[in-house]
């Protein structure tokens, strides 16, 4: 497994190890669907920072978007509804030395898996989050999520969405995480970037994509985005401004900002957390060790 202190990058010396690729499972999302340019930006992103394909760890919770560790060559775990972050911890913190990346959708990340979200961004969690954010439940064909649109008619709001939308780019902001950035399923060159920028910081790193689905969501469509979406490179905007990020994550309309919204570097977890300090846990020695000088404290 990798060194605990090292940041991902290309194996110096040796043979070359095999990188994470396309896996035998073939993808069954719906034909045209926006999570085949998010596998996509995954997997061209490890291949480009070259990590050997067991240093790697995709996790996710339920939802069309969560089956996306089966189509790739890494470790994958498929958790429940809405607890792919937790998990993503445990991994992370039981061996820091794996690259562990969560995957989700706007319905499992911003729902019901809303709480493990701030905390791991409160934290700052050396990992990383990449959401397919589509607006709305496409496994369960259609139902409005946390996404969803004021005025949004879907199976469970004919009349209309009547709930205020959650901004999943300013509550990142509002939570600490450290690095924040929005892509576009539509642009995977782009969603390439902003993951393998992610992957290589030192903190939790956040990726919200615009994902479209071509089955339940006739509103937010490929075209809806590629009239809008506009990149924050190319406006001169400082992601070490977190006023300006600010400004920026409340931009939703004519004009919508993808790219880098924020980035810092701080401690993160397994930086303060002392137990971490001699090695990932998973090679730190088992048993009883030290049990007794422990008990003797409470004695």
């Amino acid at each position: 497994m990798a060194d605990s202190s090292a940041r991902p990058g290309p194996v110096p010396t040796g043979p070359a190890l095999p990188v994470v690729g396309k896996s035998d499972t073939r993808p069954t999302w719906c034909p045209g669907c926006g999570d085949f340019g998010v596998v996509a930006g995954i997997e061209m992103a490890l291949k480009r920072l070259g990590i050997p394909s067991h240093d790697v760890v995709i996790v996710s919770g339920i939802g069309c978007s969560s089956n996306l560790p089966h189509f790739l060559s890494s470790y994958g775990f498929h958790g429940v509804h809405g607890r792919a972050l937790p998990v993503a911890e445990g991994i992370r913190w039981a061996n820091h030395g794996l690259t562990v990346i969560g995957t989700g959708g706007d319905g499992d990340g911003f729902g019901i898996g809303v709480g493990h979200f701030v905390h791991a961004m409160r934290r700052n969690v050396d990992l990383t989050y990449v959401t397919m954010d589509n607006q709305i439940y496409g496994l369960t064909t259609g139902q409005a999520s946390p996404t969803s649109q004021l005025g949004q008619k879907t199976k469970s709001t004919p009349d209309g969405v009547i709930e205020v939308p959650i901004d999943p780019i300013a509550l990142a902001l509002a939570s600490g995480a450290t690095y924040v950035a929005r892509g576009f399923s539509g642009d995977v060159k782009h969603l390439t970037d902003l993951v393998a920028q992610g992957i290589q910081h030192k903190g939790f790193a956040f990726v919200d994509v615009l994902s479209p689905c071509v089955t339940y969501n006739k509103i937010n469509t490929f075209d809806f985005f590629r009239q809008r979406v506009y990149k924050l490179e190319s406006a001169g905007h400082d992601p070490a401004d977190k006023v300006l990020a600010w400004q920026r994550a409340l931009e939703w309309g004519e004009k919508i900002p993808i790219g880098l919204f924020y980035r810092v570097e701080q401690p993160t977890y397994e930086d303060l957390e002392e137990v971490l300090h001699a090695g990932p846990l998973a090679r730190q020695p088992a048993g009883l060790r030290g049990l007794a000088a422990l008990l003797d404290e409470f004695v």
